[in-house]
Formats: C-alpha cells, structure tokens, sequence
C-alpha cells in the first residue's frame, strides 16, 4: 500500500550534498586520436578546472594537475579554455593569471603569453600548427577585444610583440577559425551597444591582416561559428530568416544548407560553443532547437535524418570526426553529462557523467506545456512531484517552484536536473519557463524582450503559473519563485509587482537596472539598451521597472544569495 503523506514532507534518498558534489561543469571535449580528453570543473576541489583523458581501453587519468586550473575570464563567461596541442601535449588558461600555458605531460607548465598586461585569454584553438586566442585587453583605454596568433616556442612569453593580431576592428571577436590552407582567417565580430545574437558580422582576412577584412554576413541579422570544411568551403549559421539555420560559401556563392524551422546555433555567451561540426565527405552533424535539442545528420544532397539519443537538453558539439561525434548536453531521465554518439548506429555512450542521480521511478517525467498570455504564448516545462510508493492526501493539489533562467537570453530544455529531482523527490512540483527573450524558438520569440524587461518576462511567468494552476494539479496558495541574475531580476519584479507568490529566492539578482547599467563588466554593458532603453533617455524607465524603487510591495519572504566576486552582477545589487 503507498504511503500518504502531505506534500513537501516525502522523505527523499537526495541530499544537498549529494547534488552540490554530482555538478560538474564541462569546458569543451576533443577526440585526440583514439582517446577522448575533456575539461571539467572538480567540486571536492573548490571547482577547480582540470583535463582529463580516455585512453582507448577504458582508462581515465588526468592531464592537468592540480593546483593548475584551466579557466578562461574573457567576458566573464570564458570558454575554450583549453586545447589539444597536437603532439600529446595540451595548451591552458591558468585560472589565476589569464595566461596560457603549453605544457607536456611530465613535465611543469611553460607560458606562452606576457603576464602584468592585463590580458586575458579564451576560445583556445589549434589549427594546422596555429594556436589562435582571443584576447581581452584592460587598461587604461578601457577594455578591447581582438584575435591572437600565439607562438607555440614561448617566444611571446615576455615579448607582446611576438603576438600576432588576426581579427579586429569590431568592439568585440569571437571564434577566429583558420582556413586550411592557413592562409584566410574568418570570425565573429560585433560593436557596442549590440549583444552577439542581436547583430553580429562574419568576417574573413587574410591571415595577419584583419584591417583587409570583408563582411561575409550579418549586420542585420546574427551569424555564428565559422567552419572550414577540408575543400576550403566556409561553413556558418545565420538567423537572418528567424532561425539559425546553415549556411555555405563557396566561390562567393552563399547557399542554404537544408533550412529547417528549428536553430542550429544559439546565445553566444561562451566562446567555446559550437552547433555543428563536418563530419566528412560533405556531411555535417546539427544541433536543432525547437524548445529541445536534437541531433540531425546532414548528408552531402542536403537530406537529413534525426539520431535518437536519451539527451534533448542544452546540447553542444564539442567535436566530431567520421562517424564519431563528441557532445555535452543532459535528457529526461539522465543528468548533464559528456556523450560520445555514433551517427551511423545511433549508439550514445556516457564517458563522463550522464547517471540519473535517482532510480527511474524517482525521476519526474518532464512535460512540455505552451500557455496563453498577454503578449503570445509561453512555453515551459512542469515537473511533477514524483516518489515511489508515496501519495498526497485526497484533494491535496502540489505546492510549485517556479524557476526563471538567467540571461534572459537563454532557455531550458526539460533535462533532468539533481536540483529539480530535490525538489520533486521531496513533494514539491517545478515548473521552468522559457519567457518571451528566451533563445530556443526563433529570433522572434527573442526578441519579445526587447525594450520590455520587467515587463513581458514578468507577465510570461504570471501567465505561466496561471495556466499551471487552471490545470488543477497546482496550489495557488503555495506556488514561489526562484532565479538567478537576469532571473533574478524577474524574481524581484514579479515578487513586487504580483501576490502570485508566497516566497522567491533571487541568486546574484538585479535589483537596480540604473546601477548595473554603471556597474557591470564590458561584455553586457550595453545590453541593457536594448532590454531598457538607451541612457540617459531611458533613466525613468529604468527607476520604473528596478525592484529597488518598490520595496514597499514586497509582502512575501525573499532569500537573496550573492557571490563576492561577481562582475556580472555586482555586490552593490
């Protein structure tokens, strides 16, 4: 007989503990041979960046010892923070200084950029001999963003000169990729006060010499990862028709490669990120988004066929080769892990991580639900309350969570989360939203935030929680809502703005719009000119929407966490 007991009071086999030590975060993956290495936060060791290795019979060991860290600080957000060498070596962003390192196994670590410049390094990539960078300059001039050719001797270690500009002449770069002749280099650039997947360009040069550069694509639109396939085609996604979908230049020709009505690209928050990847004789693996990830075999005539894998959620390529392709991403039933698919079997072998942190029957089956709301529909993804051998009371409906994701321009997938199984383990349902700003479904969706923040992610979520509740499962009563950052904005304001809630947690939240417009690191300075408005124009919008101007509202009990170190969103908040 199951046991009866009142919601939030199940007794559930997951600790905290258990999911703050079961959360790795991954930092790219690359197929070395016949082994697999990867790079990966260690919790038990203060979230520590290593690199490891598969060797092909099954082994595990690891490449960077500690107390070395590989972590790159470009725009705060890093990525690519380390890459194979190509000799069995590894080049790395040390956490500490921002300066890379070369080193061989065996031996100590060897610099390879000038330290005291105040230079940071991310997006790490060895090409044909070639590591390139981008490199973030704080000085007195403020900050700036270009593109490095490092040399592999260590010869720039205590020479600037010897670093070789690549790409530049936007406020920002982002993923330089060599041609594989070596002689043309293509990026992603983008100026202030656009944010990457607003309005970006694609750019090609002559290798070390980014003042002869042509814009391939973009201005209007937001195109992303530039990709040389072997023939010297030039592979990249745009979203000038509302979706990223695949482009190829060829002879000055661009042409469509099997448009589909889902992304094949996203928010480029973090350097190392990529969507697709060549796999050889004019074939590619794609990402697809349309609310889940799945991954799409493009073949050379530009048919396509889907791979079934037990991942949908927050997918990236991380490398590919045959038939072989590496990516990280987590599913319904499996948490984030890093996955090793084979596209011609539609074999999806876990190499690290990938576990449910609980038996299937303790795992909520997510469900993916779209509500009305005032300015379109809402999409979003419940969780029920979920525990074997357990039952409310007759007629008890579940309390909720209710989660906002940070950005605002990101989305969630309905993958399995150990914080998400905590809760639904315990008794207490979650519903995550994907408000109006969020990637995943179009530029238009996107682009529903603009001018509106505070406002239309605010009402999405009212809406959301509205549509829940009508369903009959959900208790009005006992219904709070939990964010962070950007989300934690939208905690705020619907905690102000509402008696929806009867409590929320705001992680390194934004509490004072005005503020963080003076505030934050360059990256996202200017963002808020589109979520807001332009300063100073705007400043009475700004005072409007800040949570901080109506603390008198706030009726229920709000937890604010906050991270001393945080350039992103300031202590001060």
């Amino acid at each position: 007989m199951p046991q009866t007991l009142p919601h939030g009071s199940w007794p559930s086999p997951l600790s905290a503990s258990d999911i703050a030590g079961s959360s790795p975060r991954f930092d790219g993956a690359r197929l070395v041979g016949s082994e697999i290495w990867w790079g990966a936060s260690v919790p038990e060791e203060g979230g520590r960046g290593t690199v490891r290795r598969r060797f092909e019979g099954g082994e595990v060991a690891e490449i960077l010892p500690a107390p070395w860290s590989a972590r790159s600080a470009v725009h705060e957000y890093g990525g690519g923070a380390w890459a194979p060498r190509g000799d069995g070596g590894l080049v790395f962003v040390e956490k500490g200084d921002q300066r890379v390192y070369s080193l061989t196994p065996g031996e100590e670590p060897q610099p390879l950029t000038p330290g005291g410049l105040g230079q940071r390094f991310g997006g790490l990539t060895v090409t044909g001999g070639a590591l390139l960078a981008v490199r973030e300059t704080q000085d007195a001039r403020g900050t700036t963003h270009d593109a490095v050719r490092i040399p592999l001797d260590g010869s720039a270690s205590d020479d600037p000169t010897a670093l070789q500009v690549v790409a530049s002449g936007t406020d920002f770069v982002a993923q330089p990729a060599l041609s594989p002749d070596g002689r043309e280099i293509a990026w992603i650039g983008w100026n202030h006060p656009h944010m990457p997947w607003e309005r970006s360009e694609l750019r090609r040069a002559p290798l070390g010499r980014p003042d002869e550069a042509s814009v391939v694509a973009g201005g209007a639109s937001a195109p992303v990862q530039p990709t040389w396939e072997p023939d010297g085609a030039l592979l990249y996604s745009d979203d000038e028709t509302g979706r990223w979908n695949l482009r190829r230049v060829r002879g000055g020709m661009v042409t469509e490669v099997a448009p589909a009505d889902a992304d094949t690209g996203g928010a480029l928050w973090v350097l190392g990120s990529r969507w697709f990847a060549p796999l050889g004789g004019g074939r590619i693996a794609a990402l697809r988004t349309n609310g889940r990830d799945e991954l799409d075999v493009i073949e050379a005539d530009g048919t396509s066929r889907g791979i079934p894998l037990p991942v949908s959620s927050h997918l990236l390529i991380e490398d590919a080769a045959g038939s072989r392709v590496l990516l990280t991403g987590a599913g319904s039933a499996v948490s984030s892990g890093l996955w090793l698919v084979d596209v011609e079997t539609g074999a999806a072998e876990a190499v690290v991580g990938g576990a449910a942190p609980l038996p299937d029957a303790w795992l909520p089956t997510p469900r993916a639900v779209t509500y009305p709301g005032p300015h379109g529909p809402v999409h979003a993804f419940v969780y029920p309350p979920t525990a074997p051998g357990i039952v409310a009371p007759a007629g008890e409906r579940a309390p909720y969570v209710v989660t906002v994701h940070g950005g605002p321009t990101s989305h969630v997938a309905g993958g399995l989360s150990g914080s998400i199984a905590y809760l639904t383990s315990r008794g207490i349902g979650v519903l995550d939203v994907n408000y109006g700003g969020s990637s995943g479904y179009g530029r238009a969706y996107r682009e529903r935030l603009d001018g509106q923040w505070g406002i239309v992610d605010v009402d999405d979520v009212l809406a959301a929680v509205a549509g829940l509740v009508a369903e009959g499962d959900a208790d009005a009563a006992r219904i709070a809502i939990a964010g962070g950052s950007a989300g934690g904005w939208t905690v705020l304001a619907a905690l102000a703005g509402s008696d929806v809630f009867a409590a929320g947690i705001s992680r390194y939240g934004v509490a004072d719009a005005r503020a963080l417009a003076a505030d934050t690191h360059d990256f996202e300075s200017r963002y808020l000119d589109g979520l807001i408005g332009p300063l100073p124009e705007a400043e009475a919008v700004y005072l409007e929407r800040s949570p901080l101007s109506h603390t008198d509202r706030f009726a229920a009990p709000v937890l604010l966490l906050q991270g001393a170190d945080d350039a992103v969103v300031p202590p001060a908040q």
